[in-house]
């Protein structure tokens, strides 16, 4: 399939929507998340309000600029894997990379606004929630995989948590590795191929 690169309009939404985003960044970081406004944020950014929340639904998601991508990455990491590919290491590899990016010297003032501001953590458990129903829609919806909606769900909440938990722990690539050995387990639990060979016993 082949990709259709973006159009001038696009790149241009795309530019802007990432000013906004660094601005807003930049100036919680220097000022205080409470202490500043979307107006202040607008202004910074040389946009109008209205042009602001045409990006962003609310000052919250101006933090979290990149929930979208990742949310997307999620779910086309169980569509768009090979056929028969197996799942868990394929989503494996997507919490490898968002805790890398999420753990790197970079983000540790991020974090840390993050978890001082009631705010913010409400909407980053939302986020997770929101991210955890979208994978779990994938998973249910691949005919090859075979699991119950409830089953789907449940594995999501788990590699959701897996990012959540690995990001705050002392070594997170080896924490994503010891969660995913659990996830997989888990997995492996609810195959129904799993069932029906245990039937032949």
């Amino acid at each position: 399939m082949t990709t259709v690169p973006p159009g001038r309009r696009e790149r241009k939404k795309a530019a802007t929507r990432q000013k906004i985003a660094d601005t807003a960044l930049r100036l919680f970081l220097e000022r205080g998340y409470d202490a500043v406004g979307i107006r202040d944020v607008a202004a910074e950014a040389d946009v109008a309000v209205t042009t602001l929340f045409s990006h962003f639904a609310s000052k919250e998601a101006l933090v979290f600029e990149q929930d979208e991508d990742f949310e997307q990455r999620l779910a086309q990491a169980v569509t768009g894997r090979a056929p028969h590919e197996p799942l868990i290491p394929v989503l494996r590899r997507e919490i490898h990379a968002l805790v890398r990016h999420c753990t790197a010297d970079s983000a540790a003032p991020i974090w840390r606004m993050i978890d001082e501001s009631p705010g913010l953590r409400k909407y980053e458990e939302s986020m997770r929630l929101r991210h955890a129903e979208t994978l779990a829609t994938a998973i249910a919806a691949d005919p090859e995989l075979s699991q119950t909606a409830t089953a789907s769900r449940t594995i999501a909440r788990f590699v959701i948590d897996a990012y959540s938990l690995a990001r705050e722990a002392a070594e997170p690539e080896a924490a994503v590795d010891e969660i995913f050995g659990m996830i997989e387990a888990a997995w492996e639990a609810t195959c129904p191929r799993n069932h029906l060979d245990e039937g032949f016993g």
